[in-house]
């Protein structure tokens, strides 16, 4: 039974060494030293053997364990440094070939344009205030002297969300909000969403308007006129000419409204698809806050004056791109988007 033993343990190390793949030795295990295993069944019949036999089978049998055990262990730890070799090798990046490029996001248009503005308000001193869009019908119209059935009212459609609350038709509510908080002077620029129910190819049920307050000791429509111009150069270019004309906004008196210069022709093309052949293009309403505004949030108009304006950057894009359909904007097409 020795000489089984021996001959069994020489085979089995014969195997191992022969072992090719993690696979391969857990067959060669099972086979010597599985339960079914000759090797087993020769240690479960050494109690059916003499003392003295029982002695040298059960040493002998056990160390044939122990010698094949330690050579698959060992064979298996070369197995696998093999396979993760051979793994990592199929797996290898080729370095020398051409990455994928990702795609590079970049600003909508109109970010462009509302970043533009801002930059140019906050160098000459401005604060960026921001607020809800969701407003109250005071800080959205009674505030700003539109008290509830003023004929004013009807020349803005509103999205009413509950009682006294609105979806904001303006940004000018930061005004009130950032007046009511601070004693003057007041330099701040509104960004933000506003909406009004309207919809073509100038106008949409969302877009963004830039708003500006300056409330200080002695300033004058020139003051307006001058600031307004320096911004219309930054955005579009030093070649930009502005005008001023009358018109009427509620919270404002005297209230204006500033044009540009077309600079794509210059005012010379009766047919420029910009302007239309008129040679300006309507840019933003502004005017002196109205002293009535002033006194609900506890200015004295007496000593102290201001100017607000309020422009949209989606139509300055549209101008300044040459887009024919504000709605563009918002449709999300990437083949529009990434002309820009």
């Amino acid at each position: 039974m020795s000489e089984r033993i021996e001959q069994l343990k020489s085979e089995a190390l014969s195997a191992v060494a022969s072992g090719a793949s993690t696979a391969d030795l857990e067959d060669i295990r099972v086979r010597f030293l599985g339960r079914s295993a000759e090797l087993t069944e020769i240690k479960k019949s050494i109690g059916t053997l003499s003392p003295d036999e029982r002695k040298e089978i059960g040493r002998s049998s056990n160390l044939a364990s122990r010698e094949i055990e330690a050579a698959l262990g060992s064979r298996a730890e070369e197995v696998a440094a093999r396979e993760q070799e051979e793994r990592l090798q199929a797996e290898a990046a080729d370095v020398t070939l051409p990455g994928v490029p990702f795609p590079r996001g970049h600003l909508h248009p109109s970010q462009i344009v509302i970043d533009d503005v801002i930059d140019f308000f906050v160098g000459l001193g401005y604060r960026v205030a921001e607020g809800p869009e969701v407003e109250t019908d005071y800080y959205n119209f009674t505030a700003l002297g539109i008290p509830p059935g003023h004929p004013a009212r009807t020349m803005q459609d509103t999205f009413f969300v509950d009682d006294g609350l609105v979806l904001r038709t303006q940004t000018s509510p930061m005004q009130i909000r950032t007046m009511l908080a601070q004693e003057p002077p007041v330099y701040v620029v509104c960004p933000g969403r506003t909406y009004r129910r309207d919809s073509d190819p100038t106008h949409t049920p969302m877009f963004h308007q830039i708003e500006g307050l300056a409330v200080d000791r002695g300033l004058t429509l020139g003051h307006l006129k001058g600031t307004l111009g320096a911004m219309a150069r930054h955005v579009f270019g030093e070649g930009v000419e502005i005008r001023v004309r009358p018109s009427y906004f509620q919270f404002t008196e005297p209230s204006v409204e500033m044009d540009v210069s077309c600079f794509v022709c210059g005012g010379r093309d009766p047919h420029c698809k910009v302007c239309k052949g008129a040679g300006w293009l309507e840019m933003l309403g502004a005017g002196m806050v109205d002293p009535g505004v002033l006194e609900e949030v506890g200015y004295d108009p007496e000593e102290y004056t201001g100017y607000a304006f309020g422009m949209g950057p989606d139509r300055m894009a549209m101008v300044k791109y040459g887009v024919p359909d504000l709605r563009l904007f918002f449709e999300g097409d990437l083949r529009f988007l990434r002309q820009f």
